[in-house]
């Protein structure tokens, strides 16, 4: 399967709000993804087909150099296919190079999805009683710290200047 990674433009809306619909108990509304493309705290990551289709998306949120990974959402056709890594790694690029730490919700009975994010760094760090409805669930906390002091250090580098966000 053939697809690369882009950042969400107005076209991609539709698509993404139909997955959300599919994937979530309460999904986004097309108004609130367009309100994301022009809020320079959000980004929304693309996995997008060689014909245009939208495969799957991952979003996050920034607040000076904290991030929170608001969705992370893969059309059920194309799932298990390492679309979801994929994305999740391109946010965990983007946190490495701009933020202190990218932290999470998921439920608590998703199981491949906490699998992904452990594989990718991210450490359980509490549990919200009763965060989901339908069904009523339990989530589990998860946050991905990035120590740049030792990153640096590693690789022989300071502190230089920070990556625009579209290099997502």
């Amino acid at each position: 399967m053939n697809y690369h990674l882009t950042t969400m433009n107005a076209e991609h809306i539709p698509q993404i709000a139909a997955l959300e619909k599919t994937c979530f108990s309460h999904p986004w509304s097309e108004e609130l993804l367009r309100q994301a493309l022009w809020n320079e705290a959000a980004a929304i990551v693309v996995a997008e087909g060689e014909d245009g289709t939208v495969l799957g998306y991952a979003g996050v949120s920034t607040v000076l150099d904290e991030g929170y990974i608001d969705n992370v959402a893969v059309d059920p056709r194309f799932r298990r296919q390492g679309v979801a890594d994929e994305l999740v790694a391109a946010l965990a690029r983007f946190g490495r190079a701009k933020l202190a730490f990218l932290t999470l919700e998921v439920r608590a009975s998703n199981a491949p999805a906490i699998a992904l994010y452990a594989k990718h760094g991210f450490q359980q760090a509490g549990r919200r009683k009763h965060y989901y409805d339908d069904p009523k669930e339990d989530a589990i906390i998860m946050t991905l710290e990035f120590d740049h002091e030792t990153e640096s250090a590693e690789q022989g580098t300071t502190d230089g200047p920070v990556p625009h966000r579209d290099g997502v």
